[in-house]
């Protein structure tokens, strides 16, 4: 964006910046629990909405898509609207949409208000994390950015669904959403009190209409393809085709026109001349396909392989949690306090995240919690090393100018491969349900020694509970029935989290080619550098060669501080019978340079 945030000179009391941090951090809870809502409350909400499961999708596909779109649309909303009061209005609006949403039963009314929750989501989520940036320097960035990563990434894959388990055994489904307005009001009431940054602005820019509906309409046909692609059997159905086809037409339209609009679209391009956004921004794609699919395969695998109820199947990923919290502040610490730089604990993080699906991988029927738990725990400190760094690697060289737009595109990239990781490992098990039932149902034909041993032996064992010989033999062909089925899907399960393991082996030569590509840059940079320092003929005077100069003579006294590279600046070098203003009076072309080089 073109608009410039520079934070005013006042000094906020630490107990202040702490209201302020932790109004962040609490109005992310709320999006946390909105966004999770579904997961485990679906059987209650169509029950009681007296929903199809076509109807109810409406409600995931409108919050999700609103979201993306809030992401997109936060960046332009921050030019015109000082962050703090932004991110209270729109927390505001979340706990007033979430108690709507509690006290009503009507589908059509659920939509739109769920339609809210996601665009009043979306921008929260960018307006926090770029309060976040904008009043703190960057040295303090570390732990800040562990503390708002415990509300925006840890809640929503492990204490929300905790949470939400408990509320529709214990309650119902319509407390989830009682419980966001309070936490709604908490949020907004430190917000208020807190002193945030005082942005000076300049006139906002023209808002880009065009690509806003382009790119609205672009995230709202990916919603829905990917949400519902494998319910449909994907290109098998006409809308998710057509959908596809507009899709891909809407974003090719907008890329279009973007690059038409010469720095004056929707989209800043600049962020991806920045290597370490491209860097961070694949690598969050692919930890987004992790992070989301892991949490849906994990619950998913214990209620429908383990018999898990909803309380304990939101239960299984709360250990997980608090290691992840441990590894978000670890991380922090060393990056902090010990200065290490935060590409060093993303291999750490990406092996911990294989090493955990790949022995969940030889999960079975018989497994329980306590079998799992190992995986899970490793997960989640994975997750937390991992996802500190690549926020910290995006963000930290991105100026005021764009820095609220890279967060939009970061956090739209992490969704994006959250959706995309849920649609396919749900079309692997569900492809692979089938096929693997298939090859197991071959080896199941009726003259096999064994398979009429199991019918006899589970015969003999119903009839002896009171039932005739006709029903029990019926009824003994449908449990091995069953147990084929049960194995088909462990085996789909077991192959879905080895696809999460394998997930990173395929998206590591992309990232090491953004890596290398990085340094060669910065290696072309530095050289382009030195070449600019140039020796003048009557002396040793360091100049740009476009820029006009004179010969000086003298011992030198640099102007800047020592740890200035002395390439970066170098007509700001002086020998000492040249310092001063008489000297820039003198010579105008050489106040011509320092003004271009400042």
């Amino acid at each position: 964006m073109s608009t410039v945030l520079s934070v005013a000179s006042r000094r906020a009391t630490p107990i202040s910046a702490a209201l302020l941090v932790a109004g962040i951090v609490l109005a992310t809870l709320t999006e946390a629990i909105a966004s999770t809502v579904l997961s485990l409350g679906r059987g209650d909400i169509i029950g009681d909405t007296y929903a199809t499961p076509d109807e109810f999708a409406w409600l995931d596909i409108g919050y999700t898509s609103l979201k993306l779109i809030g992401f997109i649309a936060a960046a332009a909303l921050i030019d015109r609207i000082e962050p703090r009061r932004l991110v209270i209005g729109a927390t505001l609006v979340m706990g007033l949409a979430c108690g709507l949403a509690a006290m009503t039963a009507r589908l059509e009314l659920l939509v739109a208000l769920r339609i809210v929750q996601g665009f009043a989501g979306g921008v929260l989520l960018v307006g926090g994390q770029a309060i976040l940036f904008l009043a703190y320097p960057r040295s303090r960035q570390p732990i800040l950015q562990a503390l708002f990563a415990m509300g925006s990434v840890v809640a929503p894959a492990t204490i929300a669904p905790a949470l939400q388990g408990w509320l529709i055994d214990s309650q119902s489904w319509t407390w989830i959403f009682f419980s966001v307005v309070p936490l709604a009001l908490v949020a907004a009431g430190l917000l208020l009190i807190a002193d945030g940054p005082m942005p000076e602005r300049t006139a906002p820019r023209r808002f880009d209409w065009i690509g806003f509906a382009l790119i609205a309409v672009t995230l709202f046909c990916a919603t829905y393809v990917l949400s519902q692609g494998s319910r449909w059997d994907w290109f098998e159905a006409p809308r998710i085709l057509w959908l596809t086809v507009i899709g891909i037409a809407a974003l090719l339209t907008f890329l279009g026109q973007q690059l038409l609009a010469r720095g004056e679209g929707l989209i800043d391009v600049t962020l991806f001349g920045s290597e370490d956004f491209c860097f961070a921004f694949i690598v969050s794609f692919v930890a987004g396909a992790a992070l989301f699919g892991s949490a849906f395969l994990i619950p998913a695998f214990a209620v429908s392989v383990l018999a898990f109820t909803p309380t304990d199947a939101g239960q299984l990923l709360l250990p997980s949690g608090a290691l992840f919290i441990g590894a978000l502040l670890i991380a922090a610490y060393l990056m902090q306090v010990r200065r290490v730089p935060p590409v060093a604990t993303v291999p750490f993080g990406i092996l911990m995240i294989m090493a955990a699906m790949w022995m969940l991988s030889g999960s079975t029927s018989d497994s329980g919690a306590d079998d799992m738990m190992a995986a899970i725990l490793l997960r989640g400190f994975g997750l937390g090393l991992l996802f500190l760094s690549i926020t910290l690697i995006a963000f930290g060289h991105l100026d005021r100018r764009n820095r609220a737009a890279g967060i939009g595109l970061f956090n739209t990239g992490r969704q994006l491969g959250g959706l995309i990781g849920v649609a396919a490992l749900q079309t692997l098990i569900d492809h692979g349900v089938v096929a693997n039932g298939a090859v197991l149902g071959a080896n199941l034909s009726a003259g096999r020694p064994a398979v009429v041993e199991r019918l006899a032996a589970t015969t003999a064992m119903l009839t002896a509970k009171g039932m005739d010989a006709a029903a029990a033999a019926r009824a003994a062909a449908g449990l091995i029935g069953r147990a084929v089925t049960g194995q088909s899907t462990v085996i789909a399960f077991d192959t879905a989290f080895n696809a999460v393991a394998l997930l990173f082996v395929i998206a590591a030569p992309l990232s090491r080619y953004a890596k290398a590509r990085a340094a060669r840059r910065r290696e072309a940079k530095a050289s382009q550098q030195e070449n600019r320092a140039v020796r003048l003929p009557g002396g040793e005077h360091f100049s740009d060669p476009d820029v006009p100069t004179w010969p000086c003579n003298g011992a030198y006294d640099p102007v800047l501080a020592p740890h200035v590279p002395r390439t970066q600046f170098a007509t700001q070098l002086l020998c000492t019978g040249c310092i001063g203003k008489e000297h820039q009076r003198s010579h105008p072309d050489r106040a011509n340079a320092d003004r271009r080089q400042s």
